[in-house]
């Protein structure tokens, strides 16, 4: 089955985009929300960075250092804090207890002094608060610390055997029946006091809100717990990740070890949620369902007029070159663009003008073949035809001479047969100097010379016909110089001039003038007599016609001068014709003038 070209571009192009479309509908569903995820984590991860180099640049300075924390925020939708070497939460001092230590046995280094303890790490925020408590201020506690490089870092406050504050993570990971026990580095030491202050962030309006989100200090407390009894040094680790999963929201913790202005490891905690990304990846799953709806609708629509357009060019083509097969070059192609399609128009109509013109030249051609056929079959019917008349004279004269009828007037059939053969060796050089002229391979030869002086010429070589018929010849001859075949011009002034004569009433006048215009000359020459009719103006130019029939062959010619005379004007390329005048008949002809 044939299928057009448009339904072949509709198919092509609707394919195509189809393509790109599901290539745009697959990368967006199955790759964006890794893309997203890993564009995500490696910005948090320079923010990091950044955020690194610019708390060692603050020195300390609290409300810079809070400033870059909500700038982090704000630019990652993430929470960032600082620890200390040992895990504490660095730059708060909103939520602590004060524990006046006791003078007892364990406590011999320590007797009688004051030891904050940071709460976060140890507590919920608020809890501290909680007037149902029984750590309360003057309640006797017991506290659990690791003592690390001869600091304490307390891991549970206890006031009885069921109410206690205190690390988790790191407790699980003890035998709490142990007074002391020693890992790695590190001791746990057991101490006793009385609490003297307890300061909670109920209230305060200065109080960090990202110290509430309970995964991230959970994640906090984590992160202690692994410092502290890990025996593996973090503080020469790299960057860590860690991916974990709240709530069907999947979550990343960041912890970074930098070295502050003073050299001591600071470790910078992030943690940041890739529920935005998932929330994202599921609106851009329903918003895509509804603009592949839409974008397949739009590719049908764009598929079609593309096709359409592209083609119509081509359709065009197609029709126009139909019809140039068919030899008819009436109807060219629309050039629309100039592109390789509006070259090809060019070149089609380009063809088709020149195959035009070929053919209307072959067609000439072949015309003018016939024409030539037409005018040797005439030629032979009028030659046959003028040469049938002196043959039949001469016969009759040789048939009467033969017979001896008429013996005295011999001397007067032999001039008779005499001037028929002169007659006919006239027609006969007449007819093939107009056969030359016919053939189109003649060439005319252009002189320069004083039209004036060859009209005065020829007017007197044929005077003695003029004084014969007793006619009056006025000439206006002005000085002129043309440019033109000098013998052929005078060949067609002598045959104007000689019809003239011929046609002219006895003592009548003719009139021969030359008229200087622009660039032209024109040669006119007028005699007085009877008009030509209308119907024979453009046949007297033709061989062997006579405009009055009836008048004999020897008041008359062979009907040969006007048709040599329009052929040597034609081959000058120059106007010419005959009018009829108020009393006679006009030839005239134009020269080009020599500048």
């Amino acid at each position: 089955m044939r299928i057009g070209i448009v339904w072949k571009l509709f198919l092509l192009t609707t394919t195509l985009c189809m393509l790109i479309l599901a290539t745009i509908y697959l990368g967006q569903t199955i790759f964006f929300k890794l893309y997203y995820e890993n564009r995500k984590l490696y910005n948090i991860e320079t923010s990091i960075k950044k955020f690194g180099e610019d708390y060692v640049k603050s020195e300390g300075n609290l409300t810079a250092i809070m400033e870059l924390e909500q700038d982090f925020y704000r630019s990652n939708n993430a929470l960032i804090t600082t620890l200390d070497s040992n895990g504490n939460l660095q730059n708060v001092s909103d939520s602590f207890v004060d524990v006046k230590l006791s003078d007892s046995p364990y406590n011999k280094e320590l007797a009688n002094t004051v030891l904050r303890i940071p709460l976060y790490n140890l507590v919920k925020v608020n809890e501290g608060a909680d007037p149902k408590t029984p750590i309360r201020p003057g309640t006797k506690v017991m506290l659990m610390a690791i003592k690390k490089n001869n600091s304490y870092i307390p891991i549970k406050i206890q006031a009885n055997s069921s109410s206690y504050w205190g690390n988790e993570l790191i407790l699980k990971q003890l035998d709490p029946y142990l007074l002391k026990f020693k890992f790695a580095n590190n001791t746990i030491v057991v101490l006793d006091g009385i609490i003297d202050k307890i300061q909670d962030t109920t209230g305060n309006i200065d109080s960090n809100f990202k110290y509430t989100d309970m995964l991230f200090m959970e994640k906090i407390k984590n992160f202690q717990a692994t410092l502290l009894l890990n025996e593996q040094n973090l503080s020469l680790l790299p960057m860590r990740l860690t991916e974990m999963v709240y709530g069907n929201v999947k979550y990343y913790m960041f912890i970074d070890p930098i070295q502050d202005s003073e050299g001591s490891t600071v470790y910078v905690c992030a943690i940041a949620s890739l529920q935005p990304v998932d929330e994202a990846v599921q609106m851009m799953n329903e918003y895509y369902g509804y603009l592949v709806v839409l974008a397949m609708l739009l590719i049908l629509l764009v598929s079609f007029y593309y096709s359409k357009k592209i083609s119509r060019p081509l359709l065009q083509i197609n029709k126009t070159t139909e019809k140039i097969a068919n030899l008819n070059f009436s109807e060219l192609v629309p050039i629309t663009s100039s592109d390789e399609i509006g070259d090809l128009s060019k070149n089609i109509n380009r063809l088709s003008k020149t195959l035009h013109s070929y053919i209307e030249k072959l067609h000439l051609d072949i015309e003018k073949e016939k024409q030539l056929e037409r005018t040797r079959k005439e030629f032979i019917s009028d030659v046959s035809h003028e040469l049938k008349t002196p043959l039949s004279i001469m016969k009759s004269c040789v048939s009467i001479l033969k017979d001896g009828v008429a013996y005295d007037k011999r001397e007067y059939y032999f001039e008779a047969m005499e001037k028929e053969v002169d007659k006919m060796d006239l027609m006969i050089v007449d007819m093939l100097e107009l056969a030359r002229f016919e053939s189109g391979s003649y060439k005319m030869e252009m002189d320069i010379f004083e039209i004036d002086r060859v009209v005065e010429q020829i007017c007197e070589q044929l005077s003695h016909k003029m004084k014969q018929k007793q006619l009056q010849v006025q000439l206006q001859l002005p000085s002129a110089e043309v440019i033109a075949n000098q013998h052929r011009i005078e060949q067609v002034i002598t045959n104007f001039i000689t019809n003239a004569i011929r046609y002219t009433p006895e003592r009548e006048h003719i009139y021969i003038s030359l008229m200087i215009e622009c660039e032209w000359v024109k040669v006119s020459i007028e005699n007085k007599g009877a008009h030509i009719s209308e119907a024979q103006l453009d046949k007297i130019w033709d061989r062997f016609y006579r405009v009055d029939t009836s008048r004999k062959r020897e008041q008359g010619g062979f009907g040969l001068g006007l048709a040599i005379s329009k052929n040597i004007l034609e081959l000058h390329n120059v106007p010419y014709g005959v009018d009829n005048t108020k009393n006679g008949v006009l030839f005239y002809f134009y020269l080009k003038k020599r500048v």
